[in-house]
């Protein structure tokens, strides 16, 4: 590839094409979320993140920037930021690694295989030592209230309390305001 500017470009296009969900975060091609389901034989299965990607100028010869933007208990994800600890993208990335390698091996790879010696979540790596089916009850708790499908639709601040009426509540709501309709 002759600048970085392309390979980002073929790299989010190969992303777009593969089976993942991408939502650009504006109109460049540096930040954008990407829907992540956790892998299968683990106890994140079942779960939906979703993944900011940031792309610096310098990708792919830089690597990008990934955190979890749902919460998710994992030894080497901070619960607060979602910051990655992952050797892959922060110290040893290559420019032959592309976007689909971090979806499709490097972070099933993390969930999988977490590292609690190299915590970023103190308390998850401690757990996951101390007792791991105690460790595997809270992931699988995490899922549940922070990783559902639903979970990943809208942006924290994009999330209503305001529920929408069905169209037939709405009609039997004004019947019973209103009262039924003279004859």
């Amino acid at each position: 590839m002759s600048s970085p500017s392309k390979r980002r470009e073929m790299d989010l296009m190969k992303l777009m094409m593969s089976d993942y969900k991408v939502e650009m975060i504006n109109d460049g091609m540096q930040e954008f979320y990407v829907h992540f389901l956790g892998p299968t034989e683990s106890p994140y299965h079942g779960g939906v993140w979703k993944i900011r990607v940031e792309l610096p100028d310098a990708y792919p010869y830089k690597s990008p920037s990934i955190g979890f933007i749902n919460k998710i208990y994992h030894p080497n994800v901070d619960e607060m930021s979602g910051s990655v600890c992952l050797d892959v993208i922060n110290q040893t990335w290559s420019p032959m690694f592309d976007l689909v390698n971090v979806f499709e091996v490097f972070l099933p790879q993390l969930l999988l295989y977490p590292n609690p010696s190299d915590p970023l979540n103190g308390e998850a790596a401690s757990l996951m030592m101390r007792d791991r089916a105690a460790y595997e009850l809270r992931v699988k708790e995490y899922c549940q209230k922070y990783a559902k499908p639903e979970d990943v639709g809208a942006a924290p601040e994009e999330k209503s309390s305001d529920e929408e009426l069905s169209e037939a509540e709405y009609d039997s709501a004004d019947d019973a305001v209103a009262g039924p309709v003279d004859p």
